[in-house]
């Protein structure tokens, strides 16, 4: 189902589409993705193949994102920390009683950062699914994988091609359920003009390009999320394969206020260069 939505404040109005689509594909058993798609929060949770319950921790993150929200409202990013700490909690509790659960979670939210006026998108990430923005300047990755590939890349061991095929591609450095803590790394975005945001698991990314992503964009919400999960399975995915893409317009007036910011835990705001 496509969820439409138009959210007005004093200074704009933004219209909201989205659409997820979640299939197992045809090597895995179980589908152990979750999404949501609900504004003002657009989610994908990938539970942690090879353990207990990926399923199970995977839908206990987007529930508790769903009892975060006032649909149809901003949200605030201590809701969205709020929510990933309680699903944390939940996950860890199983692990206790035996068994090893866990999830990936990515996604964007539309936060009121100190008033109804200051509006900004919120990607936020832990683990290895990410969230993609395509606005004026194209398309590019928001997100950084918490992964072991990734830490490879960043100290210039190897490069984002040899990722691809690296023997520890699927080890994950950061998860939800499997530390006493769960800390999301956030940007936020200024909402502005019109922002198209992939959100998936790595069931795509694996398997699909960047430019094979953007190339499907250039449709509605509910036929771009579909032909990129049918691509991704066309193309040789063995894992399970999500994607929510939500395009929002704004029509907001005020001063530009460009770039991305990371959101430190103590709430200290500090500019950071975009994915390229």
């Amino acid at each position: 189902m496509t969820d439409r939505i138009v959210i007005v404040d004093e200074r704009s109005e933004i219209s909201i589409t989205a659409f997820g689509r979640t299939e197992t594909g045809p090597v895995r058993a179980v589908n152990e993705d979750s999404l949501f798609t609900s504004a003002p929060v657009f989610a994908v949770a990938d539970g942690l193949g090879g353990h207990h319950r990926g399923d199970l921790a995977s839908r206990a993150m987007v529930e508790q994102l769903a009892l975060s929200i006032r649909p149809g409202r901003p949200t605030t990013p201590d809701a969205i920390f709020t929510a990933i700490t309680a699903a944390n909690a939940a996950v860890r509790s199983w692990s206790a009683r035996g068994g090893v659960a866990g999830t990936t979670i990515a996604g964007v939210a539309l936060v009121s950062l100190s008033t109804q006026i200051d509006l900004h998108w919120m990607a936020f990430n832990i683990g290895d699914s990410r969230v993609y923005l395509r606005d004026e300047r194209g398309l590019r990755q928001v997100t950084v994988d918490h992964s072991a590939v990734q830490e490879l890349v960043d100290d210039g061991s190897i490069t984002r091609l040899q990722a691809a095929t690296h023997p520890d591609r699927n080890v994950v450095t950061r998860a939800v359920g499997v530390e006493d803590d769960a800390d999301p790394d956030v940007w936020l975005i200024p909402v502005t003009g019109r922002q198209t945001f992939v959100i998936c698991s790595d069931g795509l990314t694996r398997d699909v390009s960047e430019a094979e992503i953007l190339a499907e964009l250039d449709t509605d919400v509910a036929a771009a999320a579909g032909a990129l999960v049918e691509r991704a399975i066309r193309q040789g995915s063995r894992d399970n394969v999500t994607v929510v893409v939500v395009d929002a317009t704004s029509t907001e007036t005020g001063p530009e206020r460009p770039g991305y910011h990371d959101l430190r835990p103590l709430g200290v705001l500090e500019e950071t260069l975009p994915r390229t």
